[in-house]
């Protein structure tokens, strides 16, 4: 049996985490240390991305910088997760480094292939030999934030999107087995539910169950806080609403990815819905959870995208004024039904509207955030500052939307715990404040 010195490097999304997790969890279970300094490692595992062009360059840049980590302690190199999955063939041929190469299910492989490498001193294609097993985690998070992948896949049809040609069907997990692995999470300040599209949960069983999985999640008195991502539009049902509205340990928070505002260009991206529809629903969840917040990310640059679409998109931020928001250039990826669209838009003109629609959000986000001034909000501590300490309040997600900067004014402050923070300053995506008390 290995008995070796492991470093993970994790790329791409929060669902592409708890993957490289569970390969961090076989390496624990085999007795084997993990490290965080590459240099001392025997084994690298670069558990990558491939959603994007540019995931794939920052996966390959990656690759490429481990490898050279042969000259010292390096003895094996293994690629997982979705590049290889999708692009094995080619990784084979260019990148003679990589001794192991596991799919986006095979972290029970990992040992098996690696065994198999020392062994036979020549590269491994272990792509789609795992058991597919959900294999326990090593968690990577702060100890108060742990992320939920309750699905995968995805049977959504968008035209720009590589997921399903990588991850497949849109596949629940079982709810006892998520409810299981949450308990065994232990004390979690903030639990995140992840999927694709989370909102789909048990629909491919034949029936809608993620109201039923928040509340099953919700009993467990080690989660004190659940946090809902990518619920796509269309499958936001009143019975959600009502159980984000009722259900105190749901954070008053929605991520939904809307992706575009103009009728035609939602069409094109294969998405369901319309601007209309959008806005119903925007005024519904404002109405019914009148302290909701709402992140959403949105695509410029799609092809054949006029001006005056891009021009509706920024009057469509300027009239919902969300919370946060992301906005990301279109990629053309080849084996995508939009790859083959007529006109397709200049990089710089892309380029610019992405700054037009972040300037735009820029102003509305401080606009928002300077309400806050003068009140006192709830605020969970991740990491201390230079000053101070970080942290958040319940409109604010981890690594994706702004943070609360506060001092600890005679408190005694420890990451992980929550405390009243008076909001004495704002800035554009940022809120500045002093401790009063813990919660």
């Amino acid at each position: 049996m290995l008995q070796k010195t492991f470093f993970f490097c994790l790329l791409g999304c929060d669902k592409n985490r708890v993957d490289g997790e569970r390969l961090m969890g076989e390496a624990e279970r085999r007795g084997c240390s993990i490290t965080d300094d590459p240099k001392e490692a025997q084994i690298v595992v670069v558990n990558t991305c491939a959603f994007l062009n540019a995931a794939r360059e920052e996966s390959i840049d990656a690759i490429l910088a481990y490898s050279r980590l042969k000259e010292g302690k390096l003895e094996k190199l293994v690629v997982a997760g979705c590049l290889p999955e999708k692009f094995v063939a080619e990784l084979q041929k260019g990148l003679p480094e990589v001794d192991v190469f596991l799919g986006v299910k095979d972290a029970s492989a990992l040992f098996s292939a690696l065994e198999a490498s020392y062994e036979m001193d020549r590269q491994i294609n272990a792509v789609g030999t795992g058991t597919g097993d959900r294999t326990a985690r090593h968690v990577s998070t702060q100890s108060h934030i742990k992320y939920l992948k309750i699905a995968d896949g995805c049977f959504n049809h968008c035209t720009y999107c590589l997921i399903p040609k990588i991850r497949g069907r849109y596949v629940s997990y079982p709810m006892e087995e998520l409810v299981a692995e949450a308990a065994a999470l232990g004390e979690t300040e903030e639990l995140v539910l992840v999927a694709q599209d989370t909102t789909r949960y048990g629909e491919d069983g034949g029936q809608n169950q993620f109201v039923a999985l928040i509340r099953a999640l919700s009993a467990l008195p080690n989660i004190r806080h659940i946090r809902l991502l990518y619920c796509y539009p269309e499958a936001i049902t009143e019975e959600l609403i009502a159980e984000v509205r009722d259900n105190d340990k749901v954070l008053k928070y929605l991520d939904i990815p809307m992706q575009h505002s103009e009728d035609r260009i939602l069409k094109l991206m294969g998405r369901r819905g319309t601007r209309a529809e959008l806005v119903a629903l925007i005024r519904k969840l404002r109405a019914e959870i009148p302290a909701i917040a709402i992140r959403t990310t949105f695509i410029a640059g799609f092809p054949s995208e006029t001006e005056e679409e891009h021009r509706a998109l920024i009057a469509f931020l300027e009239g919902m004024k969300f919370e946060n928001c992301g906005f990301f250039a279109y990629s053309r990826e080849e084996d995508t039904p939009a790859y083959r669209l007529p006109g397709q838009v200049h990089p710089s003109t892309k380029k610019r509207r992405v700054r037009e629609l972040y300037e735009a959000q820029a102003a509305i986000s401080a606009e928002r955030l300077r309400t806050w001034v003068g009140q006192t909000l709830s605020v969970v501590c991740d990491c201390p500052d230079t000053d101070g300490w970080i942290g958040r309040a319940y409109f604010q997600a981890q690594e994706i939307d702004g943070s609360v900067f506060f001092t600890a004014n005679g408190q005694k402050v420890e990451v992980g715990k929550v405390y009243r923070v008076k909001i004495v300053g704002a800035e554009t995506y940022d809120l500045i404040g002093q401790c009063e008390e813990e919660l």
